[in-house]
């Protein structure tokens, strides 16, 4: 009778779980068999206006789950970055407060933090950012100079006043840290806009965002408050828009290193190609005199000069420095070779044969400079980590400069910095500080190209290509001296139009020679003003 019992109760327990199963695939066959119309969805169709059509309906659902994982998706790698920053800021934050509680002050926008900082201190750091920066009120500017503009940009362009290196008012960025900029500032933007905190408060739009209903948005930057975006997207009608604003906001400055750099023993090998031009070489020298042996002494000359025409008078010229200085750290090198500047520089730099790793300055002889530069290439370059590319002041004609002149003023008279005086060559790679080592393993100059231009720009492409850091910045004690510039014709095409647009952007500003192209008619008014103040 126990065992009938026990039998009877597995049969059962067996029966049941099998009528469960059943019951259960049954279940999954109807939910896959259905098609559950929600609220939602049903609202969807009503406002395509298209009948029940699986296609649409299912090409719906598809665009909504695709928005969903992508705005998870976004959300993740989001959380991750703001857990990484807010982790930076803390400490920054924490370090700011030591030394403010040291020197018995807060640094501005942490008056009110007096314990060590939580997520809330830094929301209420930026939150102060926000409220400070000219988002969403006017500030009272002294004058139209102060004013900071927006650049507009589209998914395609960037249309900015400041052009930079390109010259181009409108362009696709170059940069990439500005094109993520952008590009990630859109996907926060339809992110926020296809959340579910906008679809709650926007009940009645008709599909989600897309990059496609992106018209344009405006941006600008605070350096001490941070990035504004204002970004307009199209809405369900033709008159209707949707503006979403966005701001990035700045952290205070953070100290990242701290230390003393000892210049005493770096010797600079300055180098300089030449073929002729010996008036322009005394003039170097003189300059050379002044400043490497007279005020910093730490330097070495390497002059490379190509032919024999007129090597007696560069010899003599070095002679009676020696003679009249006592200075003797120089090296000539002649080549029976058609003249190339990357050859030139190439060969001063692989001559030098002493130990120590000798710091480089590949320099013209229309160059000027001034100690504070030599300075400047010791404390920007580095071996292994950095090399240094100056943006030299080049200086305008001065005869078109100073024509209204008796007398031209003199040379130190002339090196100023003015936009009427010079503009600064920042399309020119040629002047350059880097050590011995670094050159040699990059590879050194393109030895194939001949004559004017391109060398300097394809071994700077070395350096942009590699993992040392190049260091650029416009330099206020190098200066190029302005000269009669030819382009030969036997140049190639696309060294004969650079050499052209480097001949027009250094003759004169825009407006002097605009002076000049108008000469006539300014002579014409002037003679009639003359005609009416006489009457």
């Amino acid at each position: 009778s126990t065992m009938f019992k026990r039998w009877l109760m597995a049969l059962v327990a067996r029966v049941g779980l099998i009528v469960l199963t059943l019951c259960c695939c049954v279940l999954l066959l109807y939910l896959l068999a259905c098609k559950p119309v929600s609220h939602s969805s049903h609202q969807s169709l009503l406002w395509s206006g298209s009948a029940t059509s699986k296609e649409r309906y299912m090409a719906l659902l598809q665009e909504r789950e695709d928005s969903h994982r992508h705005y998870i998706n976004s959300l993740t790698k989001q959380i991750a970055q703001l857990k990484e920053a807010l982790q930076e800021r803390t400490q920054q934050l924490q370090e700011s407060l030591d030394k403010a509680k040291i020197k018995g002050i807060l640094p501005q926008g942490l008056e009110s933090l007096h314990n060590t900082p939580t997520q809330s201190d830094l929301k209420e750091f930026f939150r102060s950012q926000l409220n400070q920066a000219e988002v969403n009120s006017g500030v009272k500017l002294p004058s139209e100079y102060a004013l900071i503009p927006f650049d507009t940009f589209t998914l395609q362009s960037v249309y900015q006043l400041e052009t930079g290196l390109t010259r181009h008012p409108a362009e696709r960025p170059v940069r990439k840290d500005r094109r993520d900029e952008l590009i990630g500032t859109v996907e926060t933007a339809l992110h926020v806009l296809n959340g579910p905190e906008h679809h709650t408060d926007n009940i009645r739009r008709k599909h989600t965002f897309s990059p496609s209903d992106f018209i344009q948005g405006l941006t600008r930057t605070e350096r001490d408050r941070g990035s504004i975006y204002e970004l307009t997207f199209k809405g369900d009608r033709p008159q209707d828009f949707t503006q979403l604003v966005l701001f990035r906001p700045f952290g205070p400055v953070m100290k990242v290193k701290s230390e003393i750099v000892n210049t005493q023993s770096i010797i600079i090998n300055i180098i300089v190609p030449l073929l002729k031009r010996v008036d322009t070489f005394k003039q170097f020298i003189k300059n050379f005199r002044e400043v490497c042996i007279q005020q910093d002494g730490r330097v070495h000359l390497t002059v490379v000069y190509f032919g024999r025409d007129q090597i007696d008078k560069v010899k003599a010229v070095l002679d009676q420095t020696t003679r009249e200085t006592r200075f003797r750290s120089f090296t000539l090198i002649q080549l029976n070779e058609e003249f190339s500047r990357g050859r030139g520089l190439d060969v001063g730099a692989r001559a030098w044969r002493r130990s120590q790793n000798i710091l480089l300055f590949f320099c013209d002889v229309d160059i000027h400079f001034t100690a504070d530069f030599l300075t400047s290439c010791r404390l920007s370059a580095e071996p292994g980590k950095r090399v240094y590319y100056p943006v030299l002041f080049s200086q305008y004609n001065p005869s078109i400069i100073y024509r209204n002149q008796t007398l031209l003023p003199s040379l130190q008279q002339q090196l100023v910095i003015r936009k009427e005086s010079g503009f600064w060559r920042d399309f020119g790679f040629g002047m350059t500080c880097q050590y011995r080592s670094d050159f040699i393993n990059i590879g050194g100059f393109d030895r194939s190209i001949k004559g004017w231009g391109l060398e300097d720009v394809h071994l700077y492409r070395k350096y942009l290509h590699s993992k040392l850091m190049v260091i650029r910045f416009p330099t206020r004690s190098l200066f190029h001296l302005w000269h009669e510039k030819s382009c030969a014709d036997e140049l190639p095409p696309d060294k004969y139009k650079m050499c052209m647009q480097t001949k027009a952007m250094s003759e004169a500003s825009h407006s002097q020679l605009g002076e000049l192209f108008f000469k006539q008619e300014i002579q014409v008014h002037a003679q009639k003003q003359m005609h009416l103040l006489n009457q």
